[in-house]
């Protein structure tokens, strides 16, 4: 009895073979985060032996050994029997659970480590998770904690890993369980019995895109790893080593986040999955679309009409929709000329059962999925590639904030009156509108003719459909009626955009609507407002004349010349910065939206009202409240507030791909990077850096001079502040052919994980040489 008593009186973690954990006993793992031993749940007096954090007066048991056979009484034994396998043996000796491994050897310990994982070991590999005979990680119960692998395999489908409890007391096997379904792109999955219950969206590399309110954390998180093979898992890592973190699904079906508040001593919910009614699976079902703040909150997709009006009127969803129209292919119709085509719905949760094809971009994965009759839908991620669905449409939900866009297949007549209006052109006099001043600068341009051509002065084409009749008119007209868009024209702004005056050219008065991208309101309300007046025509009520979709593009203002003196004259501003200045200040908000360009496109760092002053001796400094804009924050900046001149350096580096390849940073995730950084270093390192380069561009490029740019902005963007080089140096790379450029290192934003430690602040160090030794490029293999 002495030795049981020191061995689990000094908190020993590990039991080795011939030693035994006795009802009433336990290990605590070496950090004493958590404690293996026996317990009953509450309002139940059966025995189990689980794992449970240790320190907190609430027992939260996040593992079961013998879930499906409970003890009675408290004789009951773990121990470590001769053949290295852990069993569980009942007052009476007779074995209720094993590990059941037939690879145990006969030196085997089992360890109870901090992460909450019981490994079996042996030799100089015990405590080697992935040396293990068996962990409790790869056997869980109801509970996911972080560094556990959440596994998943391609070609074998869905994976379900955890299983809730029958009730708050009873931990056998419940009727919910909660995976992985690889499919398309990995998503968690919680099942009622064989049925979906929930779905997290598809992952992106960030987040899961059917959370759009779940946060991306660089460096922390989850995490998808490739194996290889088709093997891929799913790890959690938490922002703060000392936080305690615990996923589960509970027994009445819900998945829970759980973050454990010191200063009230209880777990909080950190979310919730189902969330809301629409979060429910398919919820409106096939083809319907789920509105959780509309009432009710179930409509059709364009294109579609309630497979049974009376069960829809009565706010049963669950039959779903059906198309309004056939589609064109596969039928004689095609010979008509007509051919299907698409329309796309933005901001919503991708449906389920997604397939994978190959397609470069946007268009080549519209191009394959109508040589496909089957394909009913697609969608362009640029992390995920092309997805494409066949069947019904199933658990589709639209968000106010975030989500994707989903093309849905439509036949030709349906897609002749469906529109995403973008302008409103409405014939209410003019003359009683009240005219506000506004210090608004609004674009003029140039490009736009004046002349106006077809009927009604309007240069459109009338056409029939569902809808009354209405006009599609040409942005250089509406731009020529309101003299483009003028200050002298502007009414007054509402929660859509300003709204103008105008004048077509035979005389008539108008009013256009121009939605602004910084509008509260959107395409459903633009659209609802569009069907209404259409349908509408009373004196004196607002008379609808037309709308438009059309926004005119200024990249081609953009060759590579330009962009190049672009790129040299924030470099040389960011340096007066710097170095040259009376006072030396870090900007802390460099991107694209800071960058003024007058009308020669001379570039002007703008918006100080974030920077920091910094005196000569100064290196670094750290702050609690960390501002900027999230894509362009250095790594330490974001995670630490730490900040230098060298976060500064980091976003220019963003900003120097942005102008490069014509794309905005955050427009790019994938598993394997989470922007643009990570797209860049995937081309750069293999070779194939000119893919970089905006097609815009690329034509009157300088291919030295544009690699030379891509490489000076790997080095910028490098997690090590102290690898990165100053401003002074990156002038003189961007400015001499015979600069010495040293090779970067990769960006964690390609694995989302650093496999090496933060190095110090080297605020001095110059990676670019002065002598004009002549060295070629080194460009990734």
């Amino acid at each position: 009895m002495f030795f049981y008593f020191f061995l689990f009186c000094s908190a020993a973690n590990n039991v080795t073979q011939g030693q035994s954990i006795r009802d009433g006993e336990t290990i605590i793992s070496a950090g004493q985060k958590f404690v293996l031993g026996f317990f009953s749940p509450e309002n139940s007096t059966y025995r189990y032996v689980g794992i449970w954090f240790d320190q907190i007066p609430v027992q939260s048991v996040v593992w079961v050994a013998n879930r499906e056979n409970p003890i009675s009484g408290e004789a009951g034994v773990m121990k470590l029997e001769d053949n290295g396998n852990l069993v569980v043996l009942d007052g009476n000796g007779n074995s209720v659970w094993s590990s059941n491994t037939s690879t145990a050897s006969n030196r085997t310990t089992a360890i109870l480590q901090d992460t909450g994982n019981l490994i079996l070991s042996s030799g100089d590999k015990i405590g080697d998770p992935n040396k293990a005979f068996w962990q409790s990680f790869n056997d869980p119960t109801d509970s996911y904690l972080p560094d556990m692998r959440v596994r998943m395999n391609v070609e074998s489908g869905e994976n379900r890993v955890f299983t809730s409890w029958k009730t708050a007391s009873d931990p056998s096997l419940g009727q919910y369980s909660m995976g992985v379904d690889p499919r398309g792109s990995p998503q968690i999955v919680i099942w009622n019995g064989l049925d979906r219950r929930w779905r997290s969206g598809h992952w992106n590399g960030l987040i899961f895109t059917g959370v759009p309110k779940m946060k991306a954390i660089y460096l922390y998180g989850f995490k998808l790893s490739n194996e290889g093979n088709g093997n891929l898992y799913f790890t959690y890592t938490k922002a703060n080593s000392s936080d305690l973190v615990w996923f589960r699904i509970r027994w009445d079906g819900n998945e829970e986040q759980l973050w454990w508040n010191q200063e009230r001593n209880e777990w909080s919910t950190v979310q919730l999955q189902p969330a809301n009614e629409c979060e429910a699976y398919n919820n409106c079902g096939s083809f319907g679309n789920c509105f959780a703040t509309e009432s009710p909150m179930c409509s059709c997709v364009e294109g579609f009409v309630p497979k049974d009006a009376n069960q829809w009127g009565g706010g049963n969803w669950t039959g779903g929709c059906v198309r309004r129209t056939d589609l064109q292919c596969g039928t004689n119709s095609t010979a008509s000329g007509e051919v299907d085509g698409f329309l796309k719905i933005e901001g919503v949760k991708l449906p389920d059962f997604a397939d994978s094809m190959e397609a470069e971009n946007t268009n080549d994965c519209e191009e394959e999925c109508l040589k496909n009759c089957s394909c009913n839908a697609y969608a362009f991620v640029s992390t995920i590639g092309c997805m494409t669905w066949s069947g019904e449409l199933t658990d589709i939900q639209h968000f106010v904030e975030g989500g994707s866009d989903l093309y849905i297949r439509l036949a030709n007549s349906e897609l002749e009156c469906l529109f995403p209006f973008d302008y409103l052109v409405t014939a209410a006099s003019t003359s009683r509108w009240k005219h506000h001043q506004s210090q608004t600068n609004d674009a003029r341009s140039s490009e736009f003719s004046t002349d106006f051509s077809g009927p009604d002065e309007l240069g459109v084409e009338r056409r029939q459909c569902h809808a009354p009749e209405f006009s599609v008119v040409s942005f250089r007209d509406i731009a020529a009626a309101t003299d483009f868009f003028s200050h002298e024209n502007k009414l007054g702004k509402g929660g859509f955009g300003i709204v103008y005056k105008g004048k077509l050219s035979g005389g008539e008065e108008i009013a256009v609507k121009r939605l602004s991208k910084q509008s509260g309101q959107g395409l459903e309300e633009f659209k609802n407002e569009l069907i209404l007046i259409a349908k509408l025509q009373h004196i004196n009520l607002v008379r609808l004349l037309g709308c438009c979709t059309e926004d005119p593009t200024k990249q081609a203002q953009l060759p590579w010349r330009k962009r190049f003196t672009i790129i040299e004259g924030i470099a040389r501003g960011l340096l007066y910065l710097h170095r040259d200045s009376r006072l030396r200040i870090i900007h802390r908000d460099l991107k694209a939206s800071n960058i003024l360009l007058d009308e020669e496109m001379n570039p002007k760092i703008s918006d100080f009202g974030m920077a920091k002053i910094f005196g000569r001796n100064e290196s670094e400094a750290s702050t609690s409240r960390v501002v900027g804009t999230y894509g362009y924050m250095a790594p330490e900046y974001a995670m630490e507030g730490l900040f230098s001149l060298k976060s500064d350096v980091y976003s220019f580096g963003v900003l120097l791909l942005e102008i490069i390849s014509g794309r905005r940073n955050r427009s790019l995730h994938s598993p394997e990077y989470s922007n643009i950084i990570g797209y860049a270093w995937d081309l750069w390192d293999s070779g194939k850096a000119m893919e970089l380069i905006d097609p815009s561009a690329a034509g009157s490029c300088y291919p030295n001079e544009a690699l030379r740019c891509i490489h000076v902005a790997m080095l910028c963007v490098q997690d090590s502040a102290g690898d990165r080089p100053t401003m002074s140096s990156v002038v003189l790379m961007l400015e001499s052919e015979n600069a010495t450029l040293p090779k970067p290192r990769q960006p964690t934003f390609t694995s989302m994980r650093s496999s090496r430690g933060v190095d110090v602040l080297k605020e001095n160090q110059d990676v670019a040489s002065s002598n004009d030794v002549t060295i070629s490029l080194i460009i990734g293999r």
